[in-house]
């Protein structure tokens, strides 16, 4: 397939681009799909909440850990290393899951990967309930951290592979939705049982954490297979058939099944010439490189301007503020919770209109302020009055700005800037990167908080926080209202890369140049 050729290609998919982004009030097929039966908009926003249900777990798991961590160590007499080690181990062993995820899911496929996610989880949940030791439960958070790398990989790249483009930025956010309802959950659940016996409420709490698994068996039912993997498999009527149930015409079908092909085309070359895709990620080519460094890049800021941390720690940083009694404690991280959700949805709702960029801008600058904020507050104000409320105020503007941006747009952006032969891999690279750093935060927080005191530590947070308002400006495109395909050609150019906003022609004579 020669240049000339690619470029004809890519310049009928910028053209069809170029529709797709106006399609409210270009298309009158497309506009009546939308606006009179709404019937796409629907049966694909029912795949994304399906897909996301993955996401509840991890939510669950890291707001109910934050109290029922207070109740294990009562019972089962732990120490504060191993207190550190079971919540942060689910993390680091969940990049084993991440890992094998990309191969997974490029050979059961999206969808089948989605399930084994949840068993996974659901048995890693199960030990740890019934647990009778430290080594047993430490067995189950292994499990369950397995399932969880699984999970957080590929819920936001089927998303991404089977939405359409208006909306796949709103779409793709959904995981980090059900991430933050699943930490408001756990914590209801710690204030609920915290009253019941020691023994029982860890156990209770860690328990409601596998209800879930019933409506991800009936989601199975509900969501389709990628396009995109169909394509892969040769499997093209499937494709088509599951692309007219998420796009409005069929002329829109076609066209997005063309492009799908050129990509799978592409990716079948690489195949034939024997040149495999870790390798390509291992030795990359300039554009990968960018590629990398954005996605694998944003995915590690997530999470060491400290996030895990706040919410994980939250009853030890309120009582390091002065809030005092268990039951107390939990209520103020309910606060939290509400918090995280509440923004989480203003982000949905912005996330395709201001771009992705712009919301970054807020939220790293906004948590960077806030972190610096309860660094002062927790080392210079005690445990008075104005303490604890500037304290939990800070906690809360933190987790605001990072659902508003950082959260949701880290997986949006990690789920769309690499090409389809590299997406599966790349993506669980990124996630890798994701959890290993949440991990490092979580088993390293209470060490570092004794040794330079929790203000100190959320100090050297809010410095972390200002390098990647840096990184956001150097190294993130924008990509909103860009195919997937479009969005790799914006890494082709180095001089491109770092402002991000090259229009569809652009694209095309960028193509047609190469």
């Amino acid at each position: 397939m020669g240049v000339q050729e690619n470029g004809n290609k890519y310049r009928r998919m910028d053209a069809a681009g170029n529709e797709e982004d106006n399609s409210l009030t270009q298309s009158p097929e497309q506009e009546e799909g939308f606006d009179k039966s709404g019937s796409t908009r629907k049966y694909v926003l029912a795949c994304a909440f399906f897909a996301s249900l993955n996401s509840v777990l991890l939510g669950y798991d890291v707001g109910v850990m934050s109290g029922a961590i207070i109740f294990i160590k009562e019972d089962l007499k732990i120490t504060e290393v191993q207190q550190e080690v079971l919540v942060g181990i689910l993390s680091i062993i969940s990049l084993f899951g991440s890992l094998a995820g990309g191969k997974t899911s490029d050979v059961l496929g999206r969808k089948w990967t989605i399930a084994l996610a949840a068993i996974v989880f659901q048995a890693g949940a199960a030990i740890m309930t019934l647990a009778p030791s430290f080594a047993v439960l430490i067995i189950g958070r292994l499990l369950a951290g397995v399932g969880i790398g699984f999970g957080v990989m590929i819920a936001p790249l089927y998303i991404a592979e089977i939405s359409p483009s208006i909306a796949r930025g709103s779409l793709t956010s959904f995981p980090e939705i059900f991430i933050n309802l699943g930490i408001l959950l756990g914590y209801i659940s710690n204030y609920a049982f915290s009253r019941l016996p020691a023994h029982i409420n860890w156990r209770v709490m860690l328990g409601v954490g596998i209800l879930p698994s019933v409506f991800i068996a009936l989601a199975l039912f509900v969501i389709p297979e990628s396009p995109r993997w169909l394509v892969m498999q040769g499997r093209i009527d499937e494709a088509r058939l599951v692309l007219s149930k998420t796009n409005e015409s069929v002329k829109e079908v076609e066209e997005r099944l063309a492009e799908i092909q050129v990509a799978a085309g592409s990716d079948n070359a690489e195949k034939n010439e024997e040149k495999a895709v870790w390798r390509e990620i291992i030795n990359p080519s300039p554009a990968v490189r960018r590629m990398l460094i954005t996605g694998c890049g944003i995915q590690c800021f997530q999470q060491i301007t400290g996030i895990d941390a706040t919410v994980y720690y939250s009853p030890t940083i309120f009582k390091g503020a002065g809030i005092k009694g268990n039951n107390e404690l939990l209520a103020a991280t309910v606060a939290v919770g509400f918090t995280k959700t509440i923004f989480i949805l203003i982000a949905i709702i912005l996330i395709d209109k201001v771009g992705r960029k712009p919301l970054l801008y807020v939220s790293t600058i906004g948590m960077t302020i806030c972190l610096l904020s309860l660094s002062l507050s927790l080392t210079f104000l005690g445990n008075g009055q104005l303490g604890i409320a500037l304290a939990i105020l800070s906690v809360c503007g933190n987790v605001a700005f990072f659902s508003v941006g950082i959260g949701p747009v880290c997986w949006v952006l990690s789920s769309e800037i690499f090409p389809l032969r590299l997406r599966a891999q790349a993506s669980a690279l990124g996630a890798v990167g994701s959890r290993v750093s949440s991990g490092a935060i979580a088993m390293s927080f209470l060490s570092v908080s004794h040794a330079i005191t929790v203000g100190g530590t959320f100090f050297v947070f809010s410095l972390i926080s200002a390098l990647s308002v840096a990184f956001v400006y150097k190294c993130v495109p924008e990509t909103k209202g860009k195919s997937l395909e479009q969005i790799e050609m914006l890494f082709q150019d180095e001089r491109e890369w770092p402002v991000g906003e090259v229009e569809l022609g652009d694209t095309e004579r960028l193509v047609e140049n190469r």
